[in-house]
């Protein structure tokens, strides 16, 4: 599954077009590497997503569209980490 698909489909990112915008500006990384907004997702990759006072650390635990959809399980979080006024993500 795409990327940006997953960060809607498992609500960690309101709309998809904000998750697309957040991939290609390098907010998001898989497995420690800035990617595309079509990188493709598996379950157990490591996300790191830079909010704008926030990094949250998550492993993906499906990607599977069906179970997302309805509800099920889509990762753990790994860390939760609130940013300092001018510290940068990575």
């Amino acid at each position: 599954m795409r990327i940006d698909r997953f960060l809607k489909l498992s609500r960690l990112v309101k709309r998809r077009a904000t998750a697309c915008e957040m991939v290609s500006v390098g907010a998001v990384r898989l497995n420690g590497h800035t990617v595309k907004p079509s990188a493709d997702v598996c379950a157990g990759d490591g996300l790191e997503i830079a909010f704008p006072r926030r990094l949250l650390v998550v492993e993906t635990l499906s990607a599977d569209e069906h179970v997302l959809k309805r509800g099920g399980p889509a990762f753990n979080i790994i860390a939760d980490r609130r940013l300092a006024d001018g510290e940068m993500p990575w």
